[in-house]
Order: structure tokens, then sequence, then C-alpha cells
């Protein structure tokens, strides 16, 4: 099973779309393997987002994300990291597609409520930043049995 960080942003946090974004993920039958509530600080944030150092926003970003605690998650199931992006919605939220979080919820490029990991190695090298490995749950979800058929779970 593949697995994805999500980031709920400080503006879904001010805005009270935690609930409401977790509900999402949820519904589609992915797994929650760890959530906690945590402020960014300088550090993370220049690895994190080390691809945008130099760019004019930068220290724009940082400032955001360091504004209020984030949701930081961890979800998992099949092909999780593009089910979650697709989820999400593009980045740009006032031009994404109604029914993703972004498109119902969203109308800032900037400000656009949640992150997603884009691959796989963005999805590891996140993780990292954010949990320690016995905050990872692995658990049998019950439900499984009902989301996926026998062959996609022994992939």
């Amino acid at each position: 099973m593949e697995k994805t960080v999500v980031l709920v942003k400080p503006d879904g946090v001010q805005r009270g779309l935690i609930g409401a974004i977790i509900s999402r993920f949820e519904k589609k039958g992915l797994k929650l393997c760890a959530i906690k509530m945590v402020a960014l600080d300088d550090a993370i944030l220049d690895k994190w987002y080390a691809h945008h150092l130099g760019k004019p926003f930068f220290k724009d970003l940082k400032n955001f994300m360091k504004s209020s605690p984030v949701v930081a998650m961890v979800w998992e199931g099949v092909e999780c990291i593009e089910a979650v992006r697709l989820i999400v919605g593009i980045t740009k939220s006032r031009g994404a597609e109604a029914g993703t979080i972004r498109g119902d919820f969203g109308m800032s490029q900037s400000h656009n409520l949640i992150h997603a990991s884009d691959s796989p190695e963005a999805a590891k090298k996140e993780l990292r930043f954010l949990f320690k490995g016995k905050e990872i749950l692995d658990y049998e979800k019950s439900e499984y049995l009902h989301v996926y058929n026998i062959e996609e779970l022994e992939k």
C-alpha cells in the first residue's frame, strides 16, 4: 500500500475546515495512519520548500505556513498519492474543479487550504520531516474488503 502526506494548511485550520477535509479522504476509503497538529518552523520549511528557495514568494510562503499550526496526516491506500491529489484539486483554487477540496472551499493560489505529496519520493521525504516511525500506525482496516477487490489488495 502506498502512503502520502497531507497538510491542512493554516488557512484550512483557521477556517475550521479540518473535519470537512478529513471526511473527504475517509469517504474515499483511504486509511488514516497518523495525524497531529504541529507548528512548522524555519528549519522544516527550508527543507520542505527547498525547491522554492530564492524565489520572490519564498519569504511570504514561509510566513504563511508559520502563521498558524497545521494538521499533518499520513494516508494510505492503493495508488493513494494520485487519488489524494485528485481529491485536493489544482493549486489555483478558484480554477479547481467543483467537488475537489480546493474547488469547493478555496479561492486563492497561495492560500489553497491543503498540501498533498506529489510523488512517492516526496511522500517519503515529507514523512521523515514530520513523523517518527512509531507515530505512523499500521493496522488492519476491515473496510478495505469493501473498498478494493482482492487483486488490488494483494499488489
